[in-house]
């Protein structure tokens, strides 16, 4: 029995050294011209089949015209990373922000990745911001701290205004809107270096701060600052501490408020801020302010609960919502939220539209798909089958998916009725910008700052496809559903547009003043 433990766990093992071995083989061998052809075409039969809006905002023969220069501009035998620099951009030219194209680094065998984790890398540590055309340290999750307001000149020997011309053709936004893509490049800016570049162990960064240049050589560092002490003799070497009864209980008591906070609040470890926050601001601390990062972890229903059950006791009377660099996440969370924000009934979405009768399966069996998924969507075949025969309905030719949040529904009855701002920029995309074409088709709120990066008119996103391409490796995600509110505004292609511009500059950031939120404090106190 031991002998075929121990072979089973060898042939485990060897097959994973094989397959690290030929992920990585894949990524730096060249591919001949027909096979990448091949992979192109995958690609856009991907989007023709599974793509609901594809030609959306940019007509078909435009991108057959695409796909095809594509084609003929590959006439040489290319790796991996080089053939990703040419479809991003022409993927990019479909103008669905939710259509996305990455290519991962370099693989690690156990070992390797065991002592990877050990250590961190000092560039992953960095919040960038593009601001008045250039990139600047806007934030470090690390101790160090003497980066921060600088402005980033180069990478190795790159320039960063040319990385950033290049990068962003590399991804694209709603339809036509320009906002989304300052804001994102520099939000995202190290997943676009390192789907450039791939695994790097260190980078040469030039800076600029206080009108002086330097050169800081970033490096993958150990995590932990005992360098020649591990975390187990560090242990041994504290003294023992003897706690009483109570002192106990009070730690128990402290550690599960946390967790219940964490769950509520939504904590994002590695930025050690929560998701969503709420406080009373204000000269007199009468002003309701929400700061909600994205929509996607934690117990929303107890957050939104508790937020309007306070200002209703309160009797506030001014409350701003802050959406700026707000992603999206979850439509039951901001359906949710809506139903505090409205004093009459509603219809939250339209019915998706979908290119077919089972789109969760297209979701579930990607080439992408873990085999455990497919073993379980196998399983459950018959369930997910009549599930999604239920819900989706075919009319006047097209297929459409019916989600609970289409369902006419009544407001909260914490409602919130008073004076409301809502806080917008280029990185407030899909369901911020969703519950925004909400509040803004009904007049009830002042939005502040600039254009949304998400499409008032809605989005493809919902559930997504990501599919791996068989000669590079390169891989394409997809939403399958179109979402979007019962409003809509001409001309189509842009985002939800501010009632009062407000833009930061470099300054703000330096001085630590922010301009949109400011704005709508002065404005309040004129009010009152």
């Amino acid at each position: 029995m031991k002998k075929l433990l121990f072979s089973l766990l060898f042939l485990v093992f060897f097959a994973s050294c094989i397959s690290v071995k030929k992920y990585n083989e894949q990524l730096i061998n060249l591919h001949a011209v027909e096979d990448l052809h091949d992979d192109i075409d995958k690609v856009y039969n991907q989007l023709k089949k599974h793509h609901p809006r594809l030609y959306q905002y940019t007509a078909k023969e435009d991108l057959d015209f695409k796909f095809d220069s594509l084609k003929r501009s590959i006439n040489k035998a290319i790796n991996s990373r080089e053939f990703y620099r040419k479809l991003a951009p022409v993927v990019a030219h479909v103008k669905h922000g939710h259509v996305n194209i990455s290519l991962g680094g370099k693989a690690f065998k156990r070992k390797e990745r065991k002592e990877l984790k050990e250590k961190k890398f000092e560039f992953y540590d960095l919040d960038f911001e593009y601001l008045e055309d250039r990139l600047w340290v806007k934030n470090s999750l690390g101790k160090d701290t003497s980066l921060v307001g600088a402005e980033v000149i180069r990478f190795n020997k790159e320039h960063v205004s040319k990385l950033i011309k290049t990068y962003k053709k590399r991804f694209t936004t709603d339809g036509y809107n320009t906002t989304l893509h300052n804001r994102h490049i520099g939000k995202r800016f190290i997943a676009y270096y390192y789907f450039d570049k791939g695994y790097i162990d260190s980078l040469q960064v030039t800076f600029r701060k206080n009108d002086s240049l330097f050169i800081r050589t970033l490096k993958r560092i150990p995590k932990r600052e005992n360098k020649g002490l591990s975390h187990k003799d560090s242990l041994k070497k504290l003294p023992p501490q003897k706690l009483s009864k109570g002192q106990k209980k009070t730690i128990k008591e402290i550690a599960k408020k946390r967790r219940k906070d964490n769950r509520k609040y939504g904590y994002i470890s590695r930025r050690r801020q929560y998701t969503r926050n709420f406080n009373l601001i204000g000269k007199d601390s009468t002003i309701g302010y929400m700061k909600l990062r994205s929509f996607t972890n934690g117990n929303y229903k107890k957050f939104y609960k508790d937020c309007f059950a306070k200002m209703d006791s309160l009797k506030t009377n001014y409350f701003i919502l802050d959406l700026r660099d707000n992603s999206g996440g979850r439509i039951a969370e901001i359906e949710k939220l809506y139903s505090y924000l409205i004093d009459k009934e509603y219809q939250f979405i339209l019915e998706s539209e979908v290119n077919s009768r089972t789109p969760f399966f297209k979701y579930l069996l990607s080439n992408t798909s873990p085999n455990s998924i497919k073993f379980a969507s196998g399983l459950l075949s018959p369930i997910i089958f009549a599930h999604n025969f239920i819900t989706t309905k075919k009319k006047n030719g097209k297929l459409y998916y019916k989600f609970g949040s289409t369902k006419t529904k009544k407001p909260n009855p914490l409602n919130y009725k008073g004076k409301m701002f809502v806080l917008i920029n280029g990185n407030s995309f899909s369901a911020s910008s969703l519950i925004s074409t909400h509040l803004k088709a009904t007049k009830r709120a002042t939005f502040v700052g600039e254009e949304t990066g998400g499409a008032y008119n809605g989005c493809v996103a919902g559930i997504y496809r990501v599919y791996k391409l068989p000669t590079s490796g390169v891989k394409i995600s997809m939403g399958l559903m179109q979402i979007e509110a019962p409003y809509k505004q001409n001309p189509d292609g842009y985002g939800i547009k501010p009632d009062i511009k407000v833009l930061p500059k470099v300054n703000d950031r330096k001085s630590k003043n922010d301009p949109e939120l400011n704005w709508v404090l002065n404005s309040i106190e004129k009010l009152k």
